[in-house]
């Protein structure tokens, strides 16, 4: 791999990490920090372009960079499964089952619709 492949990684990795930020931040403003809005968004945005990326059939360095660098920074297994044992912690069973549930359902069906929109194209 190149430098200048390496350089892209770290920059587009920067891009996805401030982008996750932002967009966490404007929706749990608007919706509160009750239920973890913000990161199911940014999840199931992140599955849809994914499947988008592969139904298009980026490869090789295109996939590495878009795929890898820009939306595995974007995207957050962590932070969910943080906020879910939080729901969790705070007595919030029904809050933390939902946003189990609904993240992953919801996570494969915009996966395939991105999948499907990009084969499609």
């Amino acid at each position: 791999m190149s430098p200048g492949v390496w350089a892209a990684i770290a920059g587009l990795g920067g891009v996805g990490a401030v982008g996750r930020f932002l967009i966490d931040g404007a929706i749990s403003q608007r919706a509160g920090r009750a239920f973890p809005w913000g990161t199911l968004v940014i999840n199931l945005s992140g599955a849809f372009l994914l499947g988008l990326l592969n139904g298009l059939g980026l490869t090789g360095n295109a996939l590495l960079l878009a795929g890898t660098a820009t939306l595995g920074s974007y995207t957050t297994f962590s932070t969910w499964m943080l906020e879910t044992e939080r729901l969790a912690e705070e007595a919030d069973t029904r809050g933390a089952l939902v946003n189990l549930a609904v993240s992953i359902v919801a996570g494969v069906l915009a996966a395939t619709l991105g999948r499907a929109i990009g084969r499609a194209a």
